[in-house]
């Protein structure tokens, strides 16, 4: 496949470290019904086959970065909306899967929707093996998705494509080591216009879930929060908001403790149909066709 003129969709996938799962992220975007993409793969200093893995594929459409620096995800996010030729950002981390469908119904709600900025995309969340855990909600109106914006926003990263003029005109705060879209949204709801799909679009890889990676994003939205309120002059948001990050990291700390990490999967992830997790076997399998025994179905 050649890389169009002026490809349509900027795909934007940091990755460090990632070479046990790349290559399956990197085919759930060339079996897409939409093809005018291209792929800016953010190599964020890999010790492991990382480049190598990207560059085995042979598609002019996916454009490798690699200057064997650590600067974060925040950073690499900003240095590919730089280098993007797209009319729209898509997101996708590197131990992630896209539905074939994604690229397609997110461009064509967009187009059909230009006063919004940023679709996201419910998910579904898999473990190990691509074992199917359940639902990544998210909420479909702008409202709905900025009820509570100092407690967080339901419109899970992995799954954004927006506007290219709006990502140049706000960019990720570079410093900011966690909550990098919680952060952005937050500095961005009042001015903005977000929207929900209710389809699953995108598969997000939860094998483990780490109390420091946590308590980490907790802290750094919750500095997100300070800064807003503060500048806002919401003080009361402001201790409303911190409280709930506080509470959460509690219960967060709490639960995987004692052993009960499902508690906080639960939380997070919804019952999955079983019309869900026949489509999710048909997307692992298609991904995995060169490797039929890492099938699940």
């Amino acid at each position: 496949m050649q890389l169009a003129q002026s490809p349509l969709v900027s795909i934007a996938m940091p990755a460090f470290n990632a070479g046990t799962t790349l290559s399956l992220a990197i085919r759930s975007l060339l079996l897409q019904t939409h093809a005018n993409w291209e792929l800016l793969l953010m190599d964020d200093g890999s010790t492991d086959a990382t480049v190598a893995v990207a560059r085995s594929f042979a598609d002019s459409r996916i454009r490798v970065f690699s200057d064997s620096r650590r600067l974060g995800l925040a950073a690499r996010l900003n240095q590919a909306i730089d280098c993007s030729h797209g009319e729209y950002l898509a997101r996708l981390d590197a131990d992630d899967l896209a539905y074939p469908e994604r690229l397609e119904v997110q461009v064509s709600f967009l187009q059909h929707r230009p006063e919004v900025d940023l679709v996201g995309s419910a998910g579904l969340v898999f473990g190990f093996e691509g074992a199917p855990i359940g639902l990544l909600p998210v909420h479909e109106s702008h409202e709905a998705i900025c009820h509570n914006p100092w407690s967080g926003f339901y419109l899970p990263h992995p799954t954004w494509m927006g506007k290219m003029t709006w990502f140049r005109k706000h960019y990720y705060r570079a410093e900011a080591i966690k909550a990098q879209d919680q952060d952005l949204l937050l500095r961005t709801y009042q001015n903005s216009q977000f929207a929900g799909l209710p389809q699953l679009l995108i598969g997000y890889r939860q094998d483990k879930l780490s109390i420091r990676k946590i308590l980490t994003s907790r802290y750094h939205f919750a500095r997100a929060i300070t800064r807003a309120g503060v500048q806002g002059g919401n003080y009361q948001a402001l201790a409303g908001g911190l409280a709930m990050q506080i509470v959460k990291g509690l219960v967060d700390m709490a639960a995987l403790s004692t052993g009960l990490e499902h508690r906080i999967l639960s939380h997070r992830a919804q019952p999955l149909p079983a019309d869900a997790i026949r489509k999710w076997e048909e997307v692992w399998c298609a991904c995995h066709e060169e490797l039929p025994q890492s099938c699940v179905a």
